[in-house]
């Protein structure tokens, strides 16, 4: 039983149907072999570029859609609902190219954004570092101006996309003044000096290669800086945001998934007589399963509302990423219980679903982070509390 969704003109429903039908006709054949080898969807990624899904939340004079960011994440869902490998590419790409449509150039943007929102140009994050993961101003990583150009030396940690993206957008250190001495650039995917190492083994999303970038003395050209010298990790920070909504969307098409899955085999297996879903053990599992997937829903689309009002949005960006992320792992972890035995082989795909739920509630900030910045709002009053806003 896919979501229901109450959209607000046939421009966007068309979208979001024409969206379910790529993820049932083109991506559910591949998920699960893909996955099995660990092989990187580049093709999808080319593919998902050329209907012009990878620039949605973008301006139109660049390549994208200009799409309110309610029904950009929706389309996340629905890809997340199938492939979330793919959910979160599409996602990290998204915010690969935030810096540089907020505090790039008037020339940078036409010159590199019309191929990034094309899908011609497959883009990566990088933030974290080994020893720097949730304290991204203890960062190591550095730049070094030289003439007409910056040097770069270290490495990033946990990069999604990494040795397979076509550009990075790279948070470095041009100064020692702490967090006003990091800077943000844009790297060639080709360039000397860039190499990554083999992707990390991991427990599930294994069709999105995670790997440590590292940098021996990358000279790029200085009009790669995006804004000016210590502005960095305010354009981090300020696309965290955005991103933490992505992979809240995500989380929640996860658990849409699984929830399907188990639902289709509660209709279908009996037991004493009669369907499982009618023994009421299960049937209260599967409607808690629906109660947590409604509630990351509502919870991640009113964050994308009050952004969309350009209201302030990062207390609820981070609740919606808590909520949608937790619930994910329980809804994944339920639907291996529903389907007993079978939802611990892999014959089903909901083994795979609660392997790739875990890693949702660490990235993109893990939840203690989550929590730690919506209690800090509730001290400090930040984010309109209490406000009734007119839009």
């Amino acid at each position: 039983m896919p979501a229901r969704r109450v959209l607000d003109s046939d421009e966007h429903a068309d979208l979001l149907r024409l969206v379910r039908q790529i993820a049932t006709e083109e991506l559910l054949p591949q998920v699960a072999s893909a996955e099995a080898d660990e092989e990187f969807p580049r093709e999808v990624f080319r593919m998902l570029g050329k209907t012009g899904l990878l620039g949605l939340p973008y301006p139109e004079q660049y390549g994208g859609s200009a799409l309110p960011y309610e029904i950009y994440l929706q389309v996340l869902e629905e890809l997340g609902s199938v492939w979330a490998s793919v959910g979160v590419g599409v996602s990290v790409h998204a915010l690969s190219c935030f810096g540089l449509v907020t505090r790039g150039t008037e020339e940078q943007r036409q010159e590199w954004l019309p191929e990034m929102l094309a899908g011609d140009l497959l883009g990566a994050y990088c933030l974290s570092e080994a020893h720097a993961g949730s304290d991204p101003a203890a960062m190591r990583t550095t730049a070094k101006r030289d003439g007409d150009h910056y040097v770069l030396d270290g490495a990033k940690a946990w990069t999604t996309h990494g040795g397979q993206a076509d550009f990075y957008k790279v948070m470095a250190r041009t100064s020692d003044d702490g967090a006003r001495g990091i800077s943000c650039f844009l790297v060639p995917g080709d360039v000397d000096g860039l190499t990554s190492d083999p992707p990390e083994r991991k427990m599930g999303l294994t069709g999105s290669h995670t790997t440590t970038m590292r940098f021996d003395g990358v000279r790029i050209p200085a009009d790669r800086l995006l804004g000016h010298e210590g502005d960095g990790l305010k354009i981090a920070l300020a696309g965290l945001d955005s991103g933490r909504l992505g992979i809240a969307a995500v989380a929640t098409g996860l658990a849409q998934g699984a929830l399907d899955h188990a639902l289709a085999y509660a209709k279908e297996r009996t037991t004493f007589g009669k369907r499982i879903l009618e023994h009421q053990g299960l049937g209260f599992i599967l409607a808690d399963m629906e109660a947590a997937v409604q509630t990351a829903r509502a919870t991640m689309l009113h964050a994308a509302r009050l952004r969309d009002a350009g209201l302030p949005f990062g207390r609820e960006a981070s609740i919606a990423k808590l909520v949608a992320t937790d619930n994910a792992m329980k809804v994944t972890t339920d639907a291996v219980q529903v389907l007993g035995g079978a939802g611990y082989t892999r014959d089903f795909p909901v083994e795979r679903h609660m392997r790739e739920a875990k890693v949702m509630q660490i990235f993109e900030g893990t939840n203690q982070i989550q929590r730690l910045v919506i209690s800090r709002s509730l001290d400090t009053g930040a984010g309109g509390a209490g406000e009734i806003t007119h839009v």
